[in-house]
Parts: C-alpha cells; sequence; structure tokens
C-alpha cells in the first residue's frame, strides 16, 4: 500500500471525532430563562383558573340563599351557606310531568353510544386515510378538511329537513348521528396515526395474513389509546351538555335531555323561581363529566410520556 494511501486513512481515521465532535457542538439545546418559566408557569395558572371559575362559580352558588343570589355584581364566595337548596330540589323535581330518572336516561343513553360510535368510527376512518393504499385517499382528506369549516349550528336547517325526510323526528338518532358524521375526530386522529403509528408495524401485520379489521383492532386500537381517550372526553363533554340539537327538533318531552330540563327549570315562571335550584341542578350534571375525565386522564398522561421516550 502506497504512502499516500496510508496517510488518506490516517487523516480520515483522526476526523471522525472531529466530524462527531462537530456534529456533536451543532445540536443546540434550548433551554428557558427564570424569566421564561416563571411567565410560562404564570400563564398556565392564569389559564387554569379562567377554565375553572364557570365550575367553581357553579358550585358554591348552589350553596347560596336567595339574599346572596339577588347581589349584583355577583360574587365567588357565599357568606352564608346553606342546604335549603338541595333540600328544596325533590319538591320542585315531584312536580315534573316526566320523571327525572327518563332524562338521566336519556343523557346517558345517547352520550354513551354517541361516544363509543363516533370514536370507533372516526378511527377507522383516519386508519383508512392514513395507512391504507386505496386511490384518492388525498381527495377524501380533502373533503376533511373542508367539512370543518361548517359547524352543527350552520347545517342545523338542512340537517331538520333531511331528518324529517328520514322519518327520525322525535328520536335519539337526532341526536347521535350529527357526532357521528362530524370530521373533526378523523382529522385528529389521522395526524396522530402519521406522527406515532409505524407503517412497518401494519405491512408486518398484512404479510402476516391479517386482514385490515383484524389489524385495526388488534394492533391500531390499543396504540391509539391516548388519542381516543382524549376524543372520547371530547366527545362526551360536547353531547352530555348538547342544548342547542335537542331543543331544536326534539318535540317528545320524553326523549329530551338534562340540558333541555335545566333550560325548563330556569324558564318556568322565573320572577319567582329561586336560581339556586338550577344551580344545584348544574352541579350535579358536571359530575359525569368530571368522573369520565377521571378515569381517561390517565391514558393521555401515559401517551405523553411515551411520547417523550420515543422523543
Amino acid at each position: 500500500m502506497s504512502n499516500k494511501k496510508l496517510t488518506a486513512i490516517n487523516s480520515g481515521s483522526k476526523n471522525k471525532p472531529a466530524l462527531k465532535a462537530s456534529g456533536r457542538s451543532q445540536v443546540k439545546r434550548y433551554t428557558r430563562s427564570k424569566a421564561g418559566n416563571f411567565f410560562y408557569v404564570l400563564f398556565l395558572i392564569l389559564f387554569g383558573s379562567f377554565s375553572v371559575l364557570p365550575l367553581i362559580y357553579c358550585i358554591v352558588t348552589a350553596f347560596k340563599p336567595l339574599e346572596e343570589l339577588l347581589v349584583y355584581p355577583p360574587k365567588l364566595y357565599v357568606v352564608n351557606p346553606t342546604l335549603q337548596n338541595f333540600m328544596a330540589l325533590p319538591d320542585l323535581l315531584s312536580n315534573l310531568k316526566i320523571p327525572l330518572s327518563r332524562y338521566i336516561f336519556n343523557s346517558f343513553f345517547v352520550t354513551v353510544i354517541t361516544t363509543l360510535l363516533y370514536v370507533f368510527i372516526a378511527a377507522m376512518a383516519a386508519f383508512t386515510l392514513a395507512k391504507s393504499k386505496i386511490r384518492g385517499r388525498r381527495v377524501f382528506f380533502l373533503v376533511v378538511q373542508l367539512a370543518l369549516l361548517f359547524n352543527g349550528t350552520t347545517l342545523s336547517v338542512p340537517l331538520y329537513l333531511i331528518y324529517s325526510w328520514l322519518g327520525i323526528i322525535d328520536t335519539y338518532w337526532v341526536m347521535i348521528l350529527p357526532y357521528i358524521a362530524s370530521t373533526m375526530g378523523v382529522f385528529l386522529m389521522k395526524q396522530y396515526m402519521e406522527s406515532t403509528l409505524p407503517l412497518s408495524l401494519i405491512e408486518a401485520a398484512r404479510i402476516d395474513g391479517s386482514g385490515e379489521f383484524r389489524t385495526f383492532n388488534a394492533i391500531v386500537m390499543p396504540l391509539m389509546k391516548p388519542a381516543i381517550a382524549v376524543q372520547m372526553i371530547f366527545t362526551f363533554v360536547s353531547s352530555w351538555n348538547n342544548y342547542f340539537t335537542p331543543a331544536l327538533i326534539l318535540h317528545d318531552d320524553k326523549k329530551k335531555t338534562l340540558p333541555i330540563l335545566i333550560a325548563q327549570l330556569r324558564a318556568a315562571d322565573w320572577l319567582k323561581f329561586d336560581m339556586g335550584q338550577v344551580y344545584v341542578m348544574i352541579a350535579f350534571s358536571i359530575f359525569p363529566v368530571i368522573i369520565v375525565y377521571l378515569i381517561l386522564s390517565k391514558h393521555i398522561v401515559q401517551g405523553v410520556a411515551l411520547g417523550s421516550v420515543k422523543g
């Protein structure tokens, strides 16, 4: 071997550590200053307080006597707490034409069915758009994005005409179908799949002879727990608090939900009505949402932890 080749090899081997060192030096780590951390924490505290403020006001107001309810501007604290609103609520509910249990059943039935169907269908559609090999995926995804420009309020009149044509007015389907047809969950789950779900895993399952539906249920769904938990929370809260659609389309009192009942209690002889009892009903209706969030939030935390480990 000539001296020139030996010199080139030696120089190349000597330059490797230098290249690695230079490569490491090019990696910049961005860290916040103490002032940045302070404003970051301050922003989170202010945003969290602003978000929790309505919940706190609702719970506090449920314990206010009538004289404190009439104070303007309203206060976030109660001077003389009382259980009078809680004790008077059974007498008020006993005068309803439809029992309270019927409203609770309607809310739970519609919300649970809507959440399960919406999450499953949205995940299947997202899997098709993200990992399948069908033609026209980009066109379908463009349609999904365009559908995000329209909300339920904008389409309320066309939806009412469609429901009337289908003959499903005064049924539970008028509260379920609008959420199933929503494309927001499809968009979010597709983005999550493309960023976290490896295509090699799907291809390996296909090579082993697994069908698309089996691959989706056995492989994709378990890996999608964080995204599914987020969508379930959003869908549950939105469906549970849905007032516009039932108020617009439903005429049968036996199909109405808790938000409709609360609105009816508020509208019934409001000059003589004690608003404290309305806030008691609102406080009770909030607890299922809190329970669902506490159950599903651990999957969100696990997903964030797994994402940080992978990164």
